[in-house]
């Protein structure tokens, strides 16, 4: 098995963790092991790590987290999972979830452990970097779609080894409740999480706030996070900063892209991206309603919904989807159902006008769907035909 060196990055995030050091960003190295670049921060006092956002919808932004922020995002996570242990990190270093298994790791004093991600991320490896542990509080963080191989796997060293962790926090993309309940069933201990490099990560597990997180709805329904997460802003972006950043009765809250709802006791349910709605022949139609009833059909793995540009319908519902059988007979079926007018609960202004089938997902380095990518996709063929 390879080792992967994160000495250095290890160091230099410690130094920027006790202020005797400049800011760190990470990325991946040629051999698997982060690279560390040290990152002048102008304007921005205490500054520890530099994030990009994923750039799942356009251009990344690099997102200044300070000390003080990531102390408690790290407490927080303690005092939720109840305990501080060992990490195993199974996600690249320069996206938050990421780079947060080290700076956790730092603040409790335990020792991570990094997996070889240089050939992809694959159960085998995964199994073998698990091995490694020697804690008995572990933690790893993963997207759906590495939780999904990993219980794909037909190896029975692999199950166990995800069994031994004593939180699984997911988070990056939604999970369906497919997916979870196999999850819980194999008897894995999953934790479903909500946030971004904005808020150091995750801030919302289960629904549930994290110690010291606020949460609450704009009156477009957008979800606001507040508290002593928040970033400080964004590098060299001061107009950015202004629109998603905001003080408000001394707590700093960012202003998500996303829509909620917030139940009588505080549990957050997040709904889709503010961006969702899709208007179609003059109706408005849900792109999220419209891929989870798409990801319900027989035979259909994944999906992406998006509004594409339409000469007759001024934006047209397309439809990216993931088939269990991807073979050209399989995949001319499933899209002659559409042509034939839909299917189950899609139909009308529900049914998308393009159907385009691949064997997966566009995927970003970090495990969330390539939203741009995709739709780009989408239109071009839409636009082809």
């Amino acid at each position: 098995m390879t080792t992967v060196n994160i000495e250095p990055a290890l160091a230099a995030l410690a130094a920027a963790l006790h202020g005797e050091g400049p800011a760190v960003e990470l990325s991946a190295g040629p051999d698997g092991s982060p690279a560390v670049s040290l990152v002048e921060t102008p304007g921005f006092e205490d500054a520890a790590v530099v994030v990009r956002t994923s750039g799942s919808t356009g251009a990344p932004k690099a997102t200044v987290l300070t000390v003080d922020a990531l102390a408690a995002s790290s407490m927080a996570t303690a005092i939720a999972l109840k305990g501080e242990g060992q990490w195993l990190l199974a996600l690249p270093v320069q996206y938050v979830a990421g780079v947060q298994v080290l700076v956790r790791s730092l603040f409790a004093g335990t020792r991570p452990w990094a997996m070889d991600l240089s050939g992809g991320f694959t159960p085998e490896a995964f199994t073998a970097a698990a091995g490694e542990l020697t804690d008995k509080l572990r933690f790893t963080s993963l997207v759906p779609t590495q939780l999904q191989r990993l219980l794909e796997s037909p190896s029975p060293q692999t199950l166990a080894a995800l069994c031994r962790f004593n939180a699984v926090l997911l988070g990056g993309a939604p999970a369906s409740a497919e997916l979870l309940a196999a999850a819980r069933k194999a008897g894995v201990r999953v934790v479903t999480t909500y946030g971004s490099a904005e808020t150091c990560g995750g801030c919302v597990y289960d629904g549930v706030p994290l110690d010291g997180v606020e949460v609450r709805l704009g009156e477009d329904g957008r979800i606001l996070l507040g508290g002593a997460t928040i970033a400080a802003g964004y590098l060299d972006a001061p107009e950015l900063s202004a629109d998603a950043f905001v003080e408000n009765d001394g707590v700093r809250w960012y202003r998500t892209s996303d829509l909620g709802e917030l139940a009588a006791d505080g549990t957050l349910t997040v709904l889709g991206r503010a961006d969702d709605v899709v208007i179609t022949g003059g109706v408005k139609v849900s792109a999220a309603h419209v891929q989870a009833e798409l990801e319900r059909l027989d035979g259909v793995r994944a999906a992406f919904v998006a509004g594409v540009p339409s000469a007759e319908w001024g934006q047209a519902l397309a439809a990216y989807v993931v088939l269990a059988d991807p073979s050209p007979g399989a995949s001319d079926g499933f899209r002659a159902r559409f042509a034939a007018g839909g299917t189950g609960a899609l139909t009308g202004a529900r049914v998308p006008k393009t159907v385009l089938t691949a064997a997966e997902l566009l995927m970003l380095p970090n495990g969330k769907p390539d939203r741009l990518g995709m739709t780009v996709r989408l239109e071009a063929l839409h636009q082809g035909k």
